[in-house]
């Protein structure tokens, strides 16, 4: 589920916790919850609303919590202040997952929907024939050793198979957004730009965000010192299956050291450099003045030369290690690929034509790079939007979300929000316009067919009584995030 939340600086939430509330509380809340469910149709007769696409997303967001929200406020400040009295813990694990928006807070803190989300996200599991890779770090107390297994087997498999596909690149205490502008542009012509996400990895977040679970691949660009405490981090993301592609940095480990050669300064030089497929190529960079030396031969089996200087030493510029045992992998570089010709300070006019002559094999070997660190360099078709489907096998429960909706939209169907807005409309058009912005939502489930979710096998496996009955379903759309904002 973490995986699946993103917050406003581009990270994602490391854990989702419960927060318990005391038995005073409870017993406050039981005492009011009549006149809620009196005037709250939403919350008593609905539930809250699945919604799920093909790319393995589910997201749960309350329309029912929206609309009982603006007519329970005393019930509201009630829960907000019980809530602040809760340890210490909790209360940070809330800051850091953003509680509090798009209704996250209502998911975090109350236990009776953190069992009830359970059993929505395993039922989508099953209906979908993708499948969704992580499961729910909050389990219920009564299945609390079934739970924990079925954790620890998502942890692994999520290690293994492959994190959340974000790109962090870390610049040290640089915080000039120009150089890390440059080395994302490098990428971005590099990767399928539209199956990755690339973020900032700043300073202050090294030791705090929980980046290592929620990325796939870190670039390290920096010429300054790695501290000891950030060297642990970067290791601990390498021994969690995590990749690392480093520039002209000093970051280095098992047995690699890099040493400065005077001859070399920091000049451009002609490379030898073997790509995936045995092949060489030759090609002239900017190098930083450093070479990797190996200092332990115990295992070389971890180490490959990937690129050596055509020199009488043969010096080593680029290597390749293999860390622990989860698929940890890193390439280091004491040549300058992340450089464009036109961002480097190039002394002579016979420099500067020797790097636009290699400009184009400096591509090539970023590529073969990334491609062997396990990304994708293909440019993926991105396929036309689809309308979204009120999906219900309840149809006691589909009739009152309908009746629901005919006060909570405008006279044309349209239910505005600040991100995009959502037009019921009864029946599928071909000529509906589906944008960004605007997703039409079709009421009438007899049209709807998807080869990618099954509504019979997903109500079969849902075990709740209200949560899930209704989902909005859509093919494709660009993100589940924005879709009942508001």
């Amino acid at each position: 589920m973490e995986d699946r939340l993103e917050m406003d600086n581009g990270m994602v939430p490391h854990k989702i916790v419960s927060v318990h509330l005391p038995e005073s509380t409870l017993k406050e809340l039981a005492q009011v919850a009549p006149s809620v469910k009196e005037r709250s149709i939403s919350s008593t007769q609905i539930g809250e609303v699945t919604l799920a696409d093909t790319s393995g997303t589910t997201l749960k967001s309350g329309l029912g919590v929206a609309e009982s929200a603006g007519q329970g406020e005393e019930e509201k400040s009630k829960l907000e202040k019980e809530s602040e009295c809760e340890d210490e813990s909790s209360s940070l694990s809330d800051k850091e997952i953003g509680a509090g928006e798009h209704h996250h807070l209502h998911l975090s803190s109350c236990h009776e929907c953190l069992q009830l989300e359970n059993s929505t996200i395993e039922s989508v599991r099953f209906a979908s024939t993708e499948n969704i890779p992580e499961l729910s770090d909050n389990c219920s107390s009564k299945l609390e050793e079934k739970s924990n297994d079925c954790l620890a087997r998502g942890i692994k498999r999520v290690n293994l198979a492959g994190k959340p596909p974000n790109i962090l690149i870390y610049l040290g205490s640089e915080t000039a957004k120009v150089e890390f502008e440059q080395v994302k542009s490098i990428l971005q012509e590099c990767i399928d730009t539209d199956s990755y996400t690339i973020y900032h990895l700043r300073e202050e977040q090294v030791l705090k965000a929980p980046w290592i679970d929620n990325s796939l691949l870190l670039i390290i660009a920096t010429g300054e010192p790695i501290s000891e405490e950030n060297h642990k981090q970067f290791m601990k993301f390498l021994s969690k299956g995590g990749k690392i592609l480093s520039f002209s940095s000093s970051f280095t480990f098992d047995g690699i050291q890099i040493k400065r050669k005077s001859k070399l300064k920091k000049t451009i030089h002609e490379l030898v450099v073997s790509k995936m497929d045995s092949t060489e190529i030759k090609l002239n960079l900017l190098v930083s003045g450093y070479i990797f030396e190996e200092v332990m031969k115990e295992d070389t089996s971890k180490v490959k030369i990937l690129s050596r200087l055509n020199n009488a030493d043969k010096d080593t510029v680029i290597v390749h290690l293999i860390h622990g045992s989860s698929g940890g992998e890193a390439i280091l570089s004491q040549a300058h690929l992340e450089l464009d010709i036109n961002s480097m300070d190039v002394q002579t006019e016979e420099d500067f034509n020797l790097l636009k002559l290699s400009n184009t094999k400096r591509y090539e070997v970023l590529k073969d790079i990334l491609i062997s660190l396990g990304l994708s360099c293909e440019l993926s078709e991105i396929p036309m939007l689809s309308p979204i489907y009120v999906l219900s096998s309840d149809e006691e429960i589909h009739l009152a979300f309908l009746k629901w909706l005919e006060g909570n939209v405008d006279a044309e169907g349209l239910r505005a929000s600040s991100k995009v807005s959502l037009k019921f409309v009864s029946s599928c058009d071909p000529k509906m316009e589906v944008t960004p912005s605007l997703m039409p939502v079709v009421t009438e489930m007899r049209s709807f067919s998807s080869g990618h979710f099954s509504l019979n096998t997903y109500q079969q496996n849902l075990q709740t009584k209200k949560l899930g009955k209704i989902i909005l379903f859509a093919e494709v759309t660009t993100t589940t995030m924005n879709l009942l904002d508001g």
